[in-house]
């Protein structure tokens, strides 16, 4: 039902996660990152309270896998849960419980640790892994294409129809927040539009928030920089 990512980039401390599913509005349930805590995805039947849990813990002083024992210790329904995160130091940890759906597998490269369930074959992880380990480009560029990788093996038993990619760099909001909640046909072809539609805009964006006396023109009606 759902494969997913999640990713640090040792040369610029940023952390991502990248999540394709059958399912509506993936972005809405199963991603989280925080910036110099950790990247988290909680996937399977979802408990989105996970994610946050995880990183509390990680933002406590937790490594990953401690991190992920704890808030899962405290969830009943821990069976169900599968859960992956990276850490700022890119420790990696994962839990898939007894009760996961289907085929389901975990597949760990250095700092990156990529999960599936419903899947078409377990090598999908594996390629969704490996891929993000041979790139060096901008971590967002790096967990799509892993994800576009993993579809290459298989993907899914059945078609996906909802794609996210998230990415926090050195502030307390997402440097990369991209949604498709509903594609009936490629979800993760229009995420990868998304992408490519936002990256030439991102650092604009970044000045506006941080700096926007110096920001760059926003190119609406009544902008006195046009």
């Amino acid at each position: 039902m759902t494969f997913s990512i999640v990713g640090r980039c040792r040369r610029s401390g940023m952390l991502g996660v990248a999540v394709t599913t059958s399912s509506i509005s993936v972005g809405a349930r199963c991603p989280f990152v925080r910036a110099g805590v950790g990247a988290v995805a909680t996937q399977n039947i979802t408990d989105p309270a996970l994610g946050p849990a995880v990183l509390d813990r990680m933002q406590a002083g937790m490594e990953a896998a401690d991190a992920v024992g704890e808030a899962l210790n405290n969830d009943p329904n821990r069976a169900y849960r599968q859960v992956t995160a990276v850490d700022r130091h890119g420790a990696t940890a994962w839990h898939s419980g007894g009760r996961i759906l289907g085929l389901h597998n975990q597949s760990a490269a250095a700092d990156c640790v990529a999960a599936g369930n419903l899947l078409a074959d377990e090598a999908v992880t594996e390629a969704v892994a490996e891929e993000f380990d041979r790139r060096r480009e901008h971590l967002a560029e790096r967990l799509l294409a892993a994800i576009e990788a993993g579809l290459r093996a298989g993907g899914e038993q059945g078609d996906v129809h909802s794609a996210a990619l998230l990415v926090a760099d050195r502030h307390p909001f997402p440097l990369v927040d991209l949604r498709v909640d509903w594609h009936d046909r490629d979800p993760v072809g229009a995420l990868r539009d998304l992408w490519h539609a936002y990256r030439p805009q991102m650092d604009a964006y970044l000045t506006r928030a941080l700096d926007p006396a110096n920001a760059p023109a926003y190119g609406v009606p009544g902008d006195p920089c046009e």
